[in-house]
């Protein structure tokens, strides 16, 4: 169970001694019941320059995850077309960014500001929302602090989430960890997530891993959503 148990990105990283202090923490993992796809931040202005390195992109796209955003690119697809497959609810969130919104100018984050227009906030087009989906526009680096998700997500009998975006120690971080406090089980979609430096978004995997959240491969969670549409085609 261990091995499967940290058969994950973070196993160059991190020791046999920190291994081993986390085994309390060893479980089953899977996929929770009535799921929803919670899809953070995937917004133009994490691909902005390219699938370059990220350091090669600070000065003219200092918000930018670079290669790492692109890379996720093709599983967060393959997410993205299980969850609809399956039928389950898909929420996005974005930066709110109406005037009226910020009096006293609320940041998600302390990071010095970076010159933005509307288009870094649409989602990227190749997970361009569809009729019926949800969009959360949040102020704060969670998805649930100061929206109206909770709510939704109690009105559409979600009882677990399925996550991916960026940045993993940051705002995909703050929404896993509000997602569990508010009693969800949450799912991280390991490949879909990403960050600017790969030892911050290992560790930071890590950590959720064995405190708050079930990492899984992206492999794994299709599969659990395949299955759910073999269950809708057997009723």
């Amino acid at each position: 169970m261990a091995r499967d148990f940290e058969d994950h990105c973070w196993k160059d990283v991190v020791s046999p001694e920190a291994l081993a202090i986390y085994q309390a923490y060893e479980r089953e993992i899977f996929v929770g019941r009535n799921p929803a796809l919670l899809a953070i931040d995937l917004y133009n202005l994490a691909y902005d320059g390219g699938p370059k390195p990220v350091h090669e992109l600070q000065k003219d796209h200092p918000s930018s995850c670079g290669e790492f955003a692109h890379a996720a690119i093709a599983p967060t697809q393959r997410l993205f077309k299980a969850a609809r497959a399956a039928g389950i609810p898909i929420i996005y969130t974005t930066q709110e960014t109406r005037a009226e919104a910020f009096p006293t100018r609320v940041v998600a984050t302390r990071r010095v500001k970076t010159r933005t227009d509307e288009r870094s906030w649409q989602i990227k087009a190749e997970f361009a929302p569809e009729p019926g989906d949800l969009m959360i526009y949040k102020q704060r680096a969670s998805a649930f602090y100061g929206t109206p998700l909770v709510a939704h997500l109690q009105m559409m009998g979600v009882q677990s989430l399925i996550m991916c975006g960026e940045s993993t120690s940051g705002c995909v971080r703050a929404s896993a960890v509000d997602g569990y406090s508010n009693g969800f089980h949450v799912t991280l979609a390991e490949e879909c997530c990403y960050d600017r430096h790969l030892l911050s978004h290992k560790i930071n995997l890590f950590d959720m891993h064995h405190k708050y959240c079930d990492v899984m491969r992206t492999d794994e969670i299709v599969a659990h959503l395949n299955g759910l549409v073999g269950l809708k085609k057997a009723v």
